[in-house]
């Protein structure tokens, strides 16, 4: 060609293959909920990880040909990953691109998008993906529903320019829809999942289900979509549900109808953590492998966040049942992941899953080492990625996270981030500023961080 534009610079883009660093003398929590490995050496070559082994096994000439990273002393969990955001609704370039950076800088290399403007969502998903901003890399869905629900406020400020409903990133799904086709226009959105909202029936959520699955995407859905019940939504097969406390309507004291008419439910029954009915919704999830986004945390910000007592006092109460039910849940063995579909405010140094950690341990007696698992392996399973990231392994991508302190005595020390590693990139912690400088002005690590050696 006699001319062509050149691209955008991309100073976050993964190292390329070749390039071999070798973090050593690290205590790993790979991400497997086994015990921690200490004195672990981690070999990542380009954006994937070549080999991880006891410090002792790794041979003499690999320590003269790499980059070596002194870790004594730290921790190394895998990267995080947040399996419920909206980073889009409505878009705001400069209020994502923050969020992104605050995100990946305090740990997070993944995150699920829950629906959005996919116009949107795609274009940030490129740019973190091919390191123009930072950012954790963003697996998201396309929203189906029933035509009912596309009157709320949402829809309209992710379809600006288009009619919500009528859009290939947010459908209205009858029982004339030709699925195979709507199915495909949200594949062709550059979606990995379609996400099944509210208003349908049990047989159209098992119909969506069926055809996704068919064409290759996965399928997210409501824990009740009403008038599907949880546990029509469970059998439909879908691949994980979210909002815990939204279980309680298999039990209703009326038929489920609509989204926008939800039944009474008799909730100090779940309390205690022991409702035996509860208990074989629960046991048909395991058996599915039905992964439950809980968003526990989402209740407490919107305590902080409400405006009157009433308000405040109503968050607390679904605070507490989904205390109660994700903890009866893990107990379960139902696979817990750790969506929170909030982010934190902008001045606060880490983003939100920190805090969902937090209740996992402290108000649902989740042990830190699964807790940790759930943030990281069970959170790639909820996005149909667990091949790639989830775990320190051999072959995956190079997301990890470092620590200055130990997250298994404390789940609070996964605020001690030292370092990240995305794709194999290193970041700084230290070259996150605030929330309040402009996004991306922080560059890829030059310098290593406090307490670490390199050469």
């Amino acid at each position: 060609m006699a001319h062509e534009d050149v691209g955008a610079p991309a100073p976050f883009a993964a190292p390329a293959k070749g390039t071999v660093v070798l973090y050593r003398g690290a205590t790993l929590i790979d991400g497997t909920g086994g015990a921690a490995r200490p004195a672990t050496s981690i070999v990542v070559d380009g954006a994937h990880i070549r080999t991880v082994a006891p410090d002792g096994e790794i041979p003499v000439a690999l320590l003269a040909e790499a980059e070596v990273v002194d870790l004594q002393g730290t921790f190394v969990v895998p990267g995080l990953i947040d399996s419920h955001q909206h980073i889009a609704t409505p878009p705001n370039r400069p209020v994502a691109e923050a969020a992104l950076r605050r995100q990946v800088y305090g740990g997070v290399t993944a995150i699920r998008d829950m629906a959005d403007d996919l116009r949107h969502i795609a274009d940030l998903a490129r740019s973190t993906l091919v390191g123009e901003i930072p950012g954790p890399d963003i697996h998201y869905a396309a929203l189906t529903a029933g035509p009912g629900f596309f009157d709320d406020p949402r829809t309209w400020q992710v379809s600006q320019g288009a009619v919500p409903g009528q859009v290939p990133w947010m459908q209205a799904i009858t029982e004339e829809t030709d699925l195979p086709l709507a199915v495909a226009r949200s594949a062709g959105t550059y979606a990995t999942a379609v996400k099944i909202y509210a208003d349908l029936p049990g047989s159209l959520v098992a119909a969506i289900t069926a055809e996704a699955h068919r064409q290759g995407l996965g399928v997210w859905a409501h824990a009740a979509v009403f008038p599907a019940s949880p546990a029509e939504v469970i059998g439909a097969g879908v691949d994980s549900v979210s909002h815990v406390h939204l279980l309680v309507h298999e039990f209703a004291d009326r038929a489920l109808t609509t989204y926008k008419d939800k039944p009474p439910v008799d909730r100090d029954r779940f309390l205690a953590g022991d409702d035996p009915d509860m208990a074989e919704l629960f046991a048909r999830m395991r058996e599915r492998g039905t992964v439950l986004d809980a968003t526990n945390t989402l209740w407490e910000w919107l305590a902080d966040d409400a405006d009157t007592p009433g308000e405040k006092s109503r968050a607390g109460e679904n605070a507490e049942l989904s205390a109660a039910l994700t903890a009866q849940a893990f107990r379960a063995g139902v696979e817990i992941s750790t969506g929170t579909d909030y982010e934190t405010a902008p001045g606060r140094p880490y983003p939100s899953v920190h805090d969902e950690l937090v209740f996992l341990v402290e108000r649902c007696g989740v042990p830190a080492v699964q807790a940790i698992r759930s943030a990281t392996l069970v959170g790639a399973r909820s996005m149909g990625t667990e091949d790639s990231m989830g775990t320190v392994a051999e072959g995956k991508l190079a997301n990890f996270v470092v620590l200055r302190e130990d997250p298994l005595a404390d789940i609070r020390n996964l605020r001690s981030v030292v370092s990240v590693v995305k794709r194999g990139l290193r970041l700084d912690r230290a070259a996150f500023t605030s929330q309040n400088s402009p996004a991306g002005t922080a560059g890829p690590t030059t310098p290593l961080p406090e307490g670490t050696t390199s050469r």
